[in-house]
């Protein structure tokens, strides 16, 4: 069931696949398992992090699925906690993938004040070495990516923050527009309850899932997804989505669901 996934440019020019697929949560031999899954089926873009504990097995699972590395778009993420060490735990990231180098390595969550602007420079001073393609944040608010870009003149590619039809602000999305910053929303089916009976209409009307539905909703935004799962049918699922088009009525529906402003 391959298909060709719709991607959206970096400002460094690489192309990130819109569907990615998450492994937080996921213990190391259910990360190589899925991932395997997931390339098998057709993503192109594995999120992970020195956090999850899985490099080394999903890694693995690119380098056995017999693509090119070129093929597979590689994010992990920097704790704050190694902040102090970035290039080491980098090195140490990139011998647990087993690559040379990652297309975006992300710092998880802002760091203490006093390491926002040092922590930031490691990770463009790695980019520049050739050991990453493009970097970001996570968790980052946009005053906290103004002070970074103000201190450096580079601003971040990504910011991968919580986002679900429950948990979005057009205005935030717009103040990530104008900067160029790319978003990427996690937790989006998590953070969703897929009964709400909008969802469901919408889903029976187009006949998929409601998960479907909110990951359609999504992309129809420009966001990226990285839905995560241990099961191989529902890892399809979650990549089906170009088989069916929401309508300008189903998107303003969802939008509507909202819970903060």
């Amino acid at each position: 069931m391959l298909r060709m996934t719709k991607t959206v440019n970096l400002p460094g020019g690489t192309a990130l696949p819109l569907i990615g697929f998450g492994t937080w949560q996921l213990a190391p031999e259910q990360a190589y398992e899925s991932v395997r899954a997931a390339l098998e089926i057709g993503y192109r873009h594995v999120d992970t992090a020195t956090l999850y504990q899985n490099e080394a097995e999903v890694g693995k699972a690119v380098k056995d699925s017999g693509l090119d590395r070129e093929q597979v778009f590689v994010t992990t993420k920097l704790r704050p906690a190694d902040a102090r060490h970035a290039r080491r735990t980098l090195e140490s990231s990139l011998r647990l993938l087993g690559t040379d180098y990652l297309d975006l390595w992300l710092i998880h969550w802002p760091t203490d004040q006093d390491e926002l602007i040092s922590s930031w420079q490691e990770m463009l001073s790695a980019k520049d070495a050739g050991l990453v393609r493009n970097v970001g944040v996570s968790n980052y608010s946009p005053e906290l990516i103004d002070l970074l870009t103000e201190a450096t003149g580079r601003q971040p590619a990504v910011n991968q923050i919580p986002w679900s039809p429950a948990q979005h602000d057009p205005a935030l999305l717009e103040e990530h527009r104008t900067r160029g910053v790319v978003v990427e929303g996690y937790s989006g089916l998590k953070n969703t309850d897929l009964h709400n009976p909008v969802l469901t209409e919408i889903a029976q009307r187009h006949e998929v899932t409601s998960a479907q539905v909110v990951l359609r909703w999504h992309l129809e935004h420009d966001i990226v997804i990285l839905p995560r799962s241990s099961k191989r049918e529902r890892v399809a699922a979650n990549f089906d989505l170009q088989g069916f088009d929401l309508t300008t009525e189903d998107v303003t529906a969802i939008d509507a669901l909202t819970q903060v402003g």
